[in-house]
């Protein structure tokens, strides 16, 4: 039996024939894992986005196989979405230094209008956290206060890091429309 070339796994991928994914990720996940590692630095982020890659592949049908080789559009997703999880490391890293920050300045002798900042964005971003359901309380706390990866956190409380980095970011999502008033 001949081995179906990529265009035809993609007609039979939405034509409803999962077994292609499965074809296809064995024949490019590699590919996709190594370009992944290579931006992200991270072997447990890596595996994530890989996953990630499939998983939308398979969700979306923006590839044309008569338009370029599918290795080539996986490629470049790939790094976008690598880049993209890079910016949101960084706006996520920047966000809580500021906070800390903020909580930092609050520790030495501040003038009466600067405590009472203090003590209020303290207090909003603790509400804040309060109002979270617990599962994406607890994933935030895990991510940023103790560093864990998504693996790890998933590991430790038990939905898949899917679900983890899902619920972190609408956790990240609620926390910014909450507090942004009074954090800038």
């Amino acid at each position: 039996m001949k081995e179906a070339t990529d265009a035809e796994l993609v007609r039979s991928l939405r034509a409803g024939q999962q077994r292609a994914i499965s074809i296809l990720y064995d024949r490019y996940a590699g590919l996709v894992y190594s370009i992944a590692y290579r931006v992200l630095q991270n072997t447990q982020e890596a595996e994530d986005l890989t996953q990630d890659i499939f998983v939308t592949f398979w969700q979306n049908d923006r590839f044309e196989p008569d338009r370029g080789a599918l290795s080539s559009f996986l490629g470049m997703l790939t790094r976008s979405r690598a880049i993209d999880k890079i910016r949101q490391r960084n706006t996520a890293q920047s966000f809580l230094s500021r906070w800390q920050q903020t909580i930092v300045e609050g520790s030495t002798d501040p003038s009466p209008l600067e405590a009472a900042t203090t003590h209020e964005t303290q207090t909003t971003v603790q509400q804040a956290m309060q109002k979270l359901p617990d599962l994406q309380r607890q994933i935030l706390e895990l991510k940023y206060y103790q560093g864990l990866s998504h693996g790890q956190i998933a590991q430790s409380l038990g939905p898949t890091p899917g679900v983890v980095k899902s619920r972190l970011r609408q956790a990240l999502v609620q926390l910014k429309t909450q507090i942004s008033p009074v954090v800038r």
